[in-house]
Parts: structure tokens; sequence; C-alpha cells
């Protein structure tokens, strides 16, 4: 098989987990083969509790899965990195902090270099202001460490990833069988619309139909679905047109398209492709070449770790240095919390005060409380 009918494959896998979660475990397998890893998870993680979990992976020991979040997790210097990157960009070790520096973690020493892992690229699919939800691929030292080619074919796939999962928490069912997919899905909150290659409508759930009566954010024109914003609407139609050639054509198009209702609620849409794989039997019950989601839009706000981070430019080991200084105080408490040299730690304190203009470690605490206490100035 070539690389492309590796991909077009893969991808239809991908969407058909979407509407069956029990596909994962088959899809993750073929995902980090074709990027060059391996073992891949899907997961999530919550910067503010350091704390998370997995929700579907492939070759990863259960009893490292365990220990990495019963104990590692609040020791990986790569946690803090994640919510700096922007959402589908990949990001390595190198990416965070000097790799030399990341051999000599204990998340490396007593996690990552027992199983042969020396890197990995992580991607994260969504992000709030706490938590991360998240997919990544390891690579093992037969392999090396991540490279260009790694990067590349991470990005090819990472666009259908991201509408995958953010579709099946939308839907937040253990299964959807293809074939009853419109009856499986008419009792979820989110308004869902099967449109055909010109935005026909041609089914809508019971939630579907109640934005259409409201006329917002999205009502029928002619029989067609439109959203109150042309712009979106525009951007709709594109992936609508896209989508019944295939699962590779919709490419990045409709991931996350934003709707605005006419009372200023923000709204937002995902288009899920059913021309190919087992979606092919619920688009073609209803002569549909698409499905679309639509779900009130989350609050978007940056963390204050995040805000910190950029008005400072420090780097995510700095600002990993800066929240352990916080949370568990001294230099050599850091240390050992982080599973880092104490020296290491202190070249970092000094990049923090000339950054900050800090002169002490309970300025740098004074500072971080300022932005997470409002109370504190």
């Amino acid at each position: 098989m070539s690389d492309a009918e590796q991909l077009s494959a893969l991808i239809g896998e991908i969407y058909d987990a979407a509407l069956d979660p029990a596909l994962w475990p088959q899809v993750l397998p073929k995902s980090a083969q074709f990027v060059g890893g391996h073992a891949a998870a899907l997961f999530y993680k919550n910067a503010a509790s350091k704390s998370g979990d997995v929700a579907y992976d492939c070759g990863i020991d259960p009893y490292y899965r365990q220990l990495y979040f019963d104990k590692y997790i609040k020791l990986d210097p790569l946690t803090v990195g994640h919510f700096f990157a922007e959402v589908e960009q990949p990001v390595a070790v190198a990416d965070i902090m000097s790799y030399d520096e990341f051999l000599e973690t204990r998340a490396y020493q007593e996690w990552g270099r027992p199983q042969g892992l020396v890197d990995v690229l992580n991607v994260a699919l969504d992000k709030t202001a706490t938590s991360a939800a998240m997919y990544c691929v390891f690579r093992h030292a037969r392999d090396g460490r991540v490279d260009d080619q790694m990067r590349r074919r991470m990005r090819l796939i990472v666009p259908h990833m991201r509408r995958a999962v953010l579709i099946g928490n939308v839907i937040d069912l253990k299964t959807a069988e293809a074939d009853g997919f419109a009856d499986t899905i008419d009792g979820i909150s989110a308004g869902m619309f099967m449109v055909d290659a010109s935005a026909r409508i041609v089914h809508a759930n019971a939630s579907g139909h109640a934005m259409l009566a409201q006329g917002s954010p999205l009502r029928a024109v002619g029989g067609k679905l439109a959203p109150n914003d042309a712009s979106a609407e525009q951007g709709l139609d594109e992936v609508y047109a896209m989508a019944e050639r295939g699962d590779a054509a919709v490419g990045v198009k409709g991931i996350a398209i934003p709707l605005m209702a006419l009372d200023g609620e923000r709204y937002v849409a995902h288009v899920l492709p059913l021309t190919s794989g087992a979606r092919r039997r619920a688009g073609g019950t209803y002569a549909a070449t698409a499905a679309v989601f639509v779900h009130k839009a989350a609050l978007d706000a940056p963390s204050p770790q995040e805000v910190i981070g950029k008005l400072y430019k420090l780097t995510p080991t700095e600002l990993r240095v800066l929240l352990a200084v916080v949370e568990v105080g001294g230099a050599s408490e850091v240390a050992e919390a982080l599973g880092i040299a104490e020296s290491t730690v202190r070249t970092h304190l000094l990049r923090l005060f000339a950054k900050t203009g800090a002169k002490r470690q309970a300025d740098l605490v004074k500072l971080v409380a300022s932005y997470t206490n409002p109370l504190v100035r």
C-alpha cells in the first residue's frame, strides 16, 4: 500500500471511530505506525491539578500507563509546554527544553528510559484554560528522536484526529452503530443535521429542529441549512461539497466553524463526512454527504499560567520552575519535585529574576499570586 493509500484508509478509520469509540484501539496502532512511532495515546491533562487520564492507548505497558498518572504526570517536564502550544501544533521534547536536560529528569530516568522511549510528539486537539485533550506518538530508541518526517506525517492526520475527537465528545456515546446512526443521536443535546452536497437538510434531530424553529444560530432557507453568519455559510458549503469526494478531501476545513446566534451566544459546528467507511451506510440511507453537529461554544480564556508565560517571555521550563517555586518552596525542594538537578533549578531562577524583575523567590510567589488571585496586588 502506498503512503497516499495508507493515509486515505487511516483517515477513514479515524472518522469511523468518531461514531464507534470501540474502534480507537484498532486505529491508534495504525496511526503510530503511519507517523513513525512505537506507541500512541489519546489522553487529557489538567495543568492546575497536575492530573489526567488516558482514553485509549497502544504500545504502553499497563503498569507504566498507571504509574504515569499516579506519579510521573506531576514530574513530567513537558506538561507546561502543552499549554503554550497552539492547537494542532506538533510539539516534541526539543521544542520545550534542552534534550540533555530532559535526560536528567526523573520522568525520563524512571519512566521513559526503562521502556526504551527517547522522545514523544504531542499535539493538543482541544484546550481550555486549565486542561488539554492530547494525542501523542512515542518514539523508541531504535527509531531515534522525533525528526522532520515524523512531524510532517503527524500534521497530515492531526486535523482528522481532532475532528473525530471533538465530534466524539459531542456525541458522548459508547457506540453509535452506523446503521442506526440517525436514531441513536436523536437524543443528544447538540443539534445534528444530515445534509447533502448542496446543504439540503435530509434529516435533523430534536435539538436541530429546535434550532431551526428559533432561526438561530442556524435556519432553513429553501430546505437548505444556513447559518446567520454569511462567512460561516461559505465555509460550511465548501465542506459539504468536499465531503462528497471522500474523507481526505475534507482536510482541515469544517473542524470547528464558529457560529453566532441572534442573541450573541457563541456556537461551534463540526462536520463529519458520511461518504466513506462504515459511515457510508448512514449517509446512504438519507442520501447525505455530511453530518453537522452544532453546540454552544465553551468560554475561551487563557489560563493565568499562560498569561504569565507570554507576558514575561518565559520558556516552558522556566514557567515550570516558577510554578514549582510557588507550590513547594526552595531550590532543593523544587529540584526534588521536578526531578532535575538543583543546579539546573538555580540557573532557571536566575533567568526568572532577570525576566520578571523579581529580587527573591518571595517576589516570584507574589507575582504569580497577583495573576491567580484578583485580591492580591
